[in-house]
């Protein structure tokens, strides 16, 4: 790609990305300045100290200030922080990936004291302070990959000492809010060790005390809690993979009712608690790939929802935009949701581009990104595969396909790839798959077992040496991450299993799709060493093919891009980031033989 194309690439991201600055700061809740300086802030109960958690490459430093006044204190490498009082701030450390001290820090007219709060004896746990929706209680939530434990904080006791909700079971997750001296939790406890909503007082909080509130219908899976006043707000996903609100009131639960979300809604990110919740209301965003985020209002009193949109135009081409929402079929017969979006007039052989993740029972990433809308404006079609292993369809989801279960997740991608052939419109020669971290393992699995659906591939950070990686102990995640991928190590059937869908073993000669891969030479969560012997191997297997083969197929470009720094899914710097998304922007349209679109200093206005 010569100097020239690369430039107007970057100047189309770059456009892309301003157009949306613009419209967020048209928003009565926009944060975008803020945010590419400062990563969290946080004032005291009564606004007397700040605290500022400075975005940079280096670890955060965080500054603790008077207001009115200079730098009281600064901490290194806090991950969480939550204020107690306004004068007793709780916050944890982060090192080598793992976050396992709390810490309490007493601000006083003479100057400040720090001391140990709690400390994690199990490698695999990882720790954080969150604050209730109320205030009236702070909580030291320690989670592993299968397990949970809580302590809480009553923020009127003067002594502030934690204590101990219920203590931590095999395959037990649960998540505490506070209400009325109740605690109102978010458990696994429900049937297929889904989540339910339970109450509990707060004077007696273990297992014993768990009373089920209520608990969701065969098939609507909870993925979110909140308590306003006195309502318990659930976001959920339903059987048709759209997203829903349901409202408990605390008081007489059987009333529970369900709001629907607009059907184009992918993601709910509730605000902090405000001005709205002492009014009794909830405050959140919705958005999508495609659609920047949406501010509603919930009256939960008054079942209400309303759009606070009103002094923000509504992007253009909007109504343009279609979501589709698939069900494919895999090789065990699971229905496996697809999210489809496209223009009105979709075409025969529009270009496809597929996201897809399947990991630590997370979703796939569906954040707002004017890189998708601008390729949706250019022709093509996004689609979005919820495979198992991530957390779409609830906790048994993630379960079917971890460890032993890896498979089903590479069966499940081939299965939404197949059903999305099926319609005609889309083809392998016009596909391009796409994913980060973790999701470099379908991908790569796929690469190897099926090469022939997909043209293309980009992956961020990817994880391709899934062995190598569980088998080196030394590393910060191998041991918190056997729960998800195995010991193979010290189980020979764990061991077998992993060797089987590998990306980096199973690396044949054969014809590949051409690849993109992003990696960091800091990133300690993907080594740059994993990506660069995956490239490694597969630049050979491509090269042994096409010396033995009898074709006049041109060879796959296999791209390693290899950035400074110890960034997992992008890059601060925002020169940086426009060079990397102008990369794969060009990428995209070079290995599909489109035409660039017109640069942006030459649209007509």
């Amino acid at each position: 790609m010569d100097d020239t194309m690369f430039i107007l690439w970057k100047e189309t991201v770059s456009t892309e990305w301003k157009r949306e600055k613009a419209s967020r700061n048209r928003s009565r809740f926009s944060t975008w300045d803020a945010s590419l300086q400062v990563r969290r802030h946080k004032s005291g109960p009564c606004r007397e100290y700040d605290f500022p958690l400075r975005r940079s490459i280096l670890p955060p430093r965080c500054v603790v200030v008077k207001l009115g006044q200079r730098n009281i204190l600064t901490l290194d490498n806090v991950f969480t922080f939550e204020w107690a009082t306004d004068e007793v701030l709780f916050y944890t450390i982060q090192e080598n990936l793992k976050c396992q001290k709390v810490y309490r820090l007493d601000l006083t007219q003479n100057g400040s004291t720090t001391r140990p709060v709690y400390e994690e004896s199990e490698p695999d746990v990882f720790v954080e302070v969150s604050l209730s929706r109320d205030c009236h209680a702070l909580s030291i939530t320690c989670s592993s990959r299968n397990s949970s434990e809580v302590l809480l904080v009553d923020v009127s006791d003067p002594r502030l000492e934690p204590t101990l909700v219920q203590a931590r079971q095999p395959e037990l997750l649960y998540h505490v809010e506070h209400w009325r001296r109740n605690l109102i939790i978010l458990a696994n406890t429900g049937p297929g060790q889904e989540y339910q909503v339970i109450k509990a007082p707060l004077s007696e909080p273990s297992m014993v005390s768990w009373d089920t509130i209520f608990t969701p219908c065969l098939g609507t899976v909870i993925k979110d809690m909140d308590v306003v006043r006195d309502h318990c707000i659930l976001v959920a996903v339903t059987t048709s993979n759209e997203l829903e609100l349901i409202v408990v009131p605390l008081s007489r639960p059987r009333e529970a009712y369900t709001l629907q979300l607009p059907t184009w809604a992918c993601v709910v990110e509730t605000k902090r608690p405000g001005l709205a919740d002492q009014r009794g209301a909830l405050e959140f965003l919705i958005s999508s790939p495609v659609r920047p985020q949406v501010s509603y209002c919930l009256y939960p009193e008054k079942g209400l929802l309303s759009s606070g949109t009103v002094d923000r135009p509504s992007p253009k081409k909007q109504e343009n935009y279609i979501t589709a929402r698939l069900k494919a079929c895999s090789q065990d017969g699971t229905i496996v949701p697809v999210t489809l979006f496209h223009g009105v007039k979709c075409m025969k052989d529009t270009p496809l581009l597929v996201h897809v993740y399947g990991a630590y029972g997370r979703d796939v990433d569906m954040q707002f990104s004017p890189k998708k809308r601008f390729l949706l404006d250019q022709g093509w079609a996004l689609a979005y595969c919820h495979i198992r292993g991530g957390g779409e369809r609830g906790l048994a989801w993630q379960r079917q396909a971890r460890v032993e279960g890896k498979h089903r997740g590479v069966e499940d991608l081939q299965a939404c790839l197949s059903h999305l052939f099926s319609s005609g419109v889309y083809s392998p020669s016009r596909t391009v798959l796409t994913a980060c971290s973790a999701g470099g393992v379908p991908v790569g699995a796929l690469c190897n077992r099926r090469p022939d659906m997909t043209r293309a591939v980009m992956l961020q950070s990817p994880f391709l040496d899934v062995l190598g990686t569980m088998e080196d102990p030394e590393l910060p995640l191998t041991v918190e991450d056997r729960e998800e991928w195995g010991d193979p190590a010290g189980n020979l059937e764990h061991r077998l299993t992993i060797a089987s869908y590998c990306p980096v073993c199973n690396i044949t000669p054969q014809r590949y799709p051409s690849m993109l891969l992003t990696a960091y030479t800091d990133d300690n969560r993907t080594p740059l060493a994993g990506v660069l012997k995956y490239a490694e191997k597969l630049k050979e297997a491509v090269q042994i093919h096409f010396n033995m083969a009898a074709t006049s197929d041109p060879e796959p470009n296999i791209v390693i891009n290899i950035q400074p720094g110890a960034n997992h899914i992008g890059s601060d710097d925002w020169e940086s980031m426009l060079e990397e998304e102008a990369l794969q922007l060009a990428f995209l349209y070079k290995e599909m033989d489109l035409e660039p679109p017109c640069p942006p200093w030459r649209r007509k206005r």
